[in-house]
């Protein structure tokens, strides 16, 4: 079963909403791990510099964060945060191929609905290069 779980999030509703799945799936197993894993763009990251002083800026992003993680706490689950900088697709992927999780939870759309219209989503990046099954949540 998946006891290795990668929830990918970056706040949105749609993270919270795969964060609830990824508290599904990991109640499945008595041994789950769940790392709730933010990538932080380099736009967001200017954008934090820019609006942030340098003592807030790491509240400030697990903040973004505090829904998401409300889920597990609330039912009293373990989880650990992993912060990345990078474009969030490829340092998903990346991450995740490195450290060989049994499943990928991710929000169908983040925060960045533009990005998404023009780019491609990340759900759709993330899906076609892990080398793991991935739940795509909507």
């Amino acid at each position: 079963m998946f006891s290795h779980i990668l929830l990918a999030s970056d706040g949105s509703d749609h993270a919270v909403r795969a964060a609830e799945h990824a508290l599904q799936l990991a109640r499945l197993s008595e041994d789950s791990q769940i790392t709730i894993l933010y990538a932080i763009s380099g736009s967001t990251s200017k954008s934090d510099v820019l609006s942030e002083n340098a003592e807030n800026l790491s509240t400030v992003r697990k903040g973004r964060l505090f829904s998401t993680k409300g889920v597990f706490k609330k039912a009293g689950m373990n989880y650990e945060v992993k912060i990345l900088k990078g474009d969030p697709g490829p340092a998903i992927v990346q991450h995740v191929n490195e450290n060989h999780y049994d499943v990928v939870v991710i929000g169908s759309r983040g925060l960045n609905t533009f990005q998404e219209m023009v780019l491609g989503s990340v759900s759709h990046k993330v899906a076609k290069r892990v080398q793991c099954p991935v739940l795509i949540i909507k």
